[in-house]
């Protein structure tokens, strides 16, 4: 059965959420993930060294590539569908190649990206044009054209960067120490933040930031595992919630399309999905699974994924009653396709 295109999404259906594919062959822990903006496709880069690219409107696995010699860390599209940019784990001291421009059609590295001298943390592509942005534990951000090789701009900050574009890629976000957000213009970054934001009483690094399909609001994810809906413009917390922890894990949350809903795995094995604006739980399930590190809402259908050491697949389930209150639903595991 193929998936369901995006419609507008109520408590109910976020209810019946249920795993429809689970594919758990992979040779370690999965690092990162992303969807592409505008095809039905889905990257994944692993510590076994594998970049592996998924149609998820049958959720079938379309190519798998291997990079030991490098590792692969953080992954994201480009606009064409069948080349990503992914972050180096190993050797980085000695080649200085902290970033690489992957072909998966014919598995070719088009362009490496020298610059950072430690593992990078976070990264995005402008949903606009062919500029990407990477923060690294060497305390710096990076600003990039797939076009050339050369860094086209640097901010030096303190502590773990994180960062992200909005969705109209006008303005950009940088998390930094202290539980600081600065918010750029994407065309005069050089003239520093125009606006700075603090998550009040927290300061544990943000590992994750995501602004809604809108741009009214970012989702920041720390370190300590908690959670924050912010408003965009003035940096007001809308949500806040906080989630069990895990040694060694930090979580990735995800807004929905329409931005109502937020997503997150859980320290103890559980994801959970809560309502912004009316600020309630509306489910919580068993991942089965294990702890969900990675975790992103597909942007064009009703379908997100979770990924541990295994990637799993979640859709509507027509068959769930999906009670009026949150609850743990029970998840037989699956087998690697859409029934």
């Amino acid at each position: 059965m193929a998936t369901t295109a995006l419609t507008e999404l109520d408590d109910k259906i976020v209810r019946s959420m249920a795993v429809g594919a689970v594919f758990s062959d992979f040779g370690g822990k999965i690092n990162s993930l992303d969807f592409h903006r505008k095809d039905d496709l889905l990257v994944t880069a692993s510590e076994d060294g594998s970049v592996r690219l998924y149609d998820i409107v049958n959720a079938k696995l379309l190519k798998t590539t291997y990079h030991k010699k490098h590792g692969t860390d953080r992954i994201c599209f480009t606009h064409h569908p069948s080349s990503v940019i992914c972050s180096t784990k190993y050797n980085l001291d000695s080649t200085g190649e902290s970033l690489r421009y992957l072909s998966m059609y014919d598995n070719r590295i088009l362009r490496y990206f020298k610059g950072h001298k430690e593992r990078v943390v976070s990264l995005c592509m402008s949903p606009v044009n062919d500029s990407f942005m990477s923060g690294s534990v060497d305390h710096s951000v990076r600003m990039w054209d797939l076009r050339v090789n050369a860094c086209q701009g640097i901010l030096h900050l303190r502590g773990r960067p994180t960062v992200a574009y909005d969705q109209q890629g006008l303005v950009f976000a940088v998390a930094m120490e202290g539980g600081a957000i600065k918010l750029f213009d994407s065309r005069s970054y050089d003239k520093g933040p125009f606006d700075t934001f603090l998550v009040g009483g927290d300061r544990a690094e943000v590992c994750d930031i995501k602004f809604s399909n809108d741009g009214k609001s970012m989702l920041l994810t720390t370190t300590n595992n908690n959670i924050y809906v912010l408003d965009a413009y003035g940096g007001e917390k809308r949500f806040a919630v906080n989630l069990e922890p895990s040694p060694n894990e930090t979580m990735e949350a995800t807004f929905s399309p329409d931005g109502q809903y937020v997503v997150s795995g859980s320290g103890d094995g559980t994801i959970h999905a809560w309502d912004i604006n009316m600020r309630n739980e509306v489910a919580c399930w068993n991942a089965h699974t294990g702890v969900s590190s990675c975790l992103k809402w597909a942007p064009r259908r009703v379908m997100f994924v979770a990924a541990s050491s295994v990637l799993s697949f979640w859709i509507p389930n027509p068959d769930d009653p999906a009670s009026g209150e949150p609850q743990s639903q029970p998840i037989s595991q699956p087998t690697p396709s859409f029934s």
